[in-house]
């Protein structure tokens, strides 16, 4: 039985090594042998608050999403079908922020859970997190008509719940996915996402990397030069955790 356990644990670092090769790694390999002569090294312990800060948290969590439910402050308001005020551990070290939900997270009414949200997912657990341990949200929380990019007003109206959901997670690096969820925290960079990705800003005491939107990516699928900039981009957030 242990046997078959560690054939699973391999198959399953196979699977995220054949990922990474998609993203343009190419220097990976893997030793049918690990976990038949060695144990497979243990994943870092979740750093979680405690119980009681956790409880409150979860509470003011909870508050927030009640209020983004029944938001009304702007105009797109009138054309979603669900708000998404975001999920993830109000303990989380992590959060990854994008644009606005598309067309499945307003179905469904949470963030990234069409095709960009399973490259996310994938590339979260390529990071040795699973996407239970990280908080995922957008600057908008309603879908913009045909997927626009949110208007200036539109951001505005929610920034105060980004706000207040990053002052009590407390996260350790948020990761902004494309321009318009870095431009929400460092106004006025100038360039694309090429120039602008792969550098760490500074906000508040949070370390904010900039990268791709996972939906850039899908759009440009054949390009492994972008898919190496988002991993080497992730591989400092990697760093920059203590996951790497």
């Amino acid at each position: 039985m242990p046997e078959r356990n560690g054939d699973k644990l391999v198959e399953g670092l196979e699977t995220a090594l054949r990922f990474l090769g998609e993203m343009g790694v190419e220097d990976v390999f893997v030793n049918r042998r690990v976990g038949k002569d060695k144990p497979l090294p243990r994943p870092a312990p979740e750093v979680r608050p405690p119980a009681a800060e956790a409880a409150d948290a979860e509470t003011a969590m909870a508050a927030i999403r009640d209020e983004v439910l029944g938001c009304r402050k702007c105009g797109l308001a009138e054309g979603r079908t669900h708000a998404v005020p975001g999920e993830g551990p109000a303990g989380a070290e992590l959060m990854f922020i994008g644009e606005g939900p598309g067309r499945d997270e307003d179905h469904q009414g949470r963030p990234f859970v069409g095709r960009a949200g399973q490259l996310l997912t994938k590339i979260i657990e390529a990071m040795t997190f699973s996407r239970s341990q990280v908080y995922i949200a957008n600057i908008v929380k309603c879908r913009p008509p045909d997927n626009r990019v949110p208007r200036g007003n539109e951001v505005e109206a929610c920034r105060p719940y980004i706000l207040r959901q990053i002052e009590i997670i407390k996260p350790k690096v948020i990761v902004t996915l494309g321009k318009t969820a870095i431009d929400a925290f460092v106004p006025g960079l100038t360039g694309g996402m090429t120039s602008i990705r792969g550098q760490f800003r500074e906000w508040n005491g949070i370390r904010i990397m900039p990268t791709f939107h996972p939906a850039y990516l899908i759009r440009n699928e054949g390009d492994k030069t972008i898919k190496r900039m988002v991993w080497e981009d992730m591989q400092q957030v990697m760093t920059a955790l203590g996951r790497k």
